[in-house]
């Protein structure tokens, strides 16, 4: 059956999905759309038995009309034994008048394309935004094969004369992944981005600002408490010390993810920065925040849906804005500072570190003790966040001067229960006066 030609109206109304797609005109010419928006010609056909592929430009800088046109150049090559992809690597050439299919944006567009379904919601966003503001306006028309690493470098030290000197270094690692890629696909010769190494100032570890002396977490909670924004973020915010999982984590949060009355939330591994399935136990305290919301959000994808559309989650920033409207600096707390709060906090109360590492969703570099540690602490976990719950109640009802003390919190490693490869411990948390 032939292909019907494309129309112009078809491309105009084609949107983004989450993997790339094709438009087909017919004798070979189609449009791919990338998740990331960006759209290729591209000429498909066969040369000697074996399926080959030539680009055409870049929609809308080569029109639908204007493609057609070049395949008409192009199948005539074809027809006389010529393949013309060879063709136009022997002569270094690319469509006249075009965004050049072999320029460093054009290369990283279409390794985007490639590689983005596979990562973790926000990350491609986050990246492909990088290199659109910090390297394509300088880099747009230069072939990859022509860009020198000091040309690159004047590039890069842009980000870095703006003080953003860890998103400079973030900045050169993708480029060296484009470069691998372009390399990879004989568009260039080698990745240059290896040439500067230690060019860049290093990067000084930043920890997250967090609240960690427990009178001040108490004031913290109350203030949360008394949030008088958004009912959604409202929720968030009591909902972000009880289970001090990653921003991102939290305002992704799915429905279909928690089990209220199993009291558990199960994060896919496809949310999760390590790419691994997490567990979180919930505590009283964070059901019942969830049942609260539940009648408002419930019907909806996310948990926290965004305030102009609840088909989005929430902004990445609303929970440090909510922080600084309650007068918290970024220097003093942010949404990521939950996570060192209960940190710090947990191993000061003596819970086994694994347990809290675990808890944290931190990497386990032995793959076969992480899977040995997820069944072995799970139990011990939901101990531990019920506990940690309840000692944040305390501490926002304002007995800051509740402590514990290093024999109540020891814990007890001892013999493991036959039914429980847990550790069987103590009662770790009787806080006293």
């Amino acid at each position: 059956m032939e292909t019907m030609p494309v129309t112009h109206a078809e491309i105009i109304n084609a949107k983004p999905l989450e993997k790339p797609y094709r438009l087909f005109d017919g004798r070979g010419l189609y449009l791919e759309i990338a998740p990331s928006g960006g759209r290729w010609w591209r000429f498909k056909y066969r040369f000697k038995g074996k399926e080959k592929r030539l680009s055409l430009g870049v929609y809308p800088e080569v029109s639908l009309k204007a493609a057609r046109v070049r395949l008409d150049e192009v199948r005539p090559k074809l027809a006389a034994g010529i393949d013309p992809a060879e063709e136009r690597r022997s002569n270094g050439a690319t469509p006249a008048g075009a965004v050049q299919s072999n320029t460093f944006e054009a290369i990283a567009r279409e390794w985007f394309a490639k590689h983005s379904p596979t990562w973790a919601p926000g990350h491609g966003d986050k990246l492909i935004r990088r290199l659109e503001s910090n390297i394509f306006p300088w880099l747009k028309q230069d072939s990859i094969r022509d860009i020198k690493p000091l040309q690159l470098l004047a590039v890069i030290q842009r980000i870095e004369q703006r003080g953003r000197n860890e998103t400079a270094h973030r900045a050169l690692q993708n480029c060296g992944r484009v470069f691998r890629y372009a390399v990879a696909t004989g568009r260039a010769e080698r990745d240059i981005t290896r040439d500067l190494i230690g060019a860049l100032d290093p990067v000084i570890e930043r920890h997250h600002a967090s609240i960690v002396e427990p009178k001040a977490v108490g004031a913290l909670l109350r203030a949360i408490d008394g949030y008088e924004g958004s009912f959604v973020t409202r929720c968030a915010l009591r909902l972000a010390p009880l289970v001090f999982v990653r921003p991102g984590e939290l305002r992704m949060a799915e429905w279909t993810e928690f089990n209220l009355a199993e009291s558990e939330w199960r994060i896919p591994a496809a949310r999760m920065k390590m790419r691994s399935h997490h567990y979180v136990p919930l505590a009283t305290q964070a059901v019942e925040i969830l049942r609260e919301l539940q009648p408002l959000t419930g019907n909806g994808r996310f948990v926290f849906p965004g305030e102009r559309d609840r088909n989005r989650a929430m902004s990445n920033n609303t929970v440090n804005a909510a922080l600084r409207r309650l007068g918290y600096s970024n220097a003093q707390m942010t949404g990521h500072g939950f996570r060192s709060m209960a940190s710090t906090l947990l191993n000061e109360q003596g819970w086994h570190p694994d347990a809290i590492e675990r808890q944290l969703a931190h990497q386990e570099p032995n793959e076969i003790r992480a899977a040995y540690n997820y069944a072995k602490h799970l139990p011990e976990r939901r101990r531990m966040m019920q506990a940690w719950a309840d000692y944040l109640q305390r501490l926002k009802v304002n007995q800051e001067e509740w402590r514990v003390s290093a024999d109540a919190t020891a814990v007890t490693q001892g013999a493991e229960s036959s039914n429980d490869s847990a550790y069987d411990m103590k009662q770790l948390v009787r806080l006293r006066r």
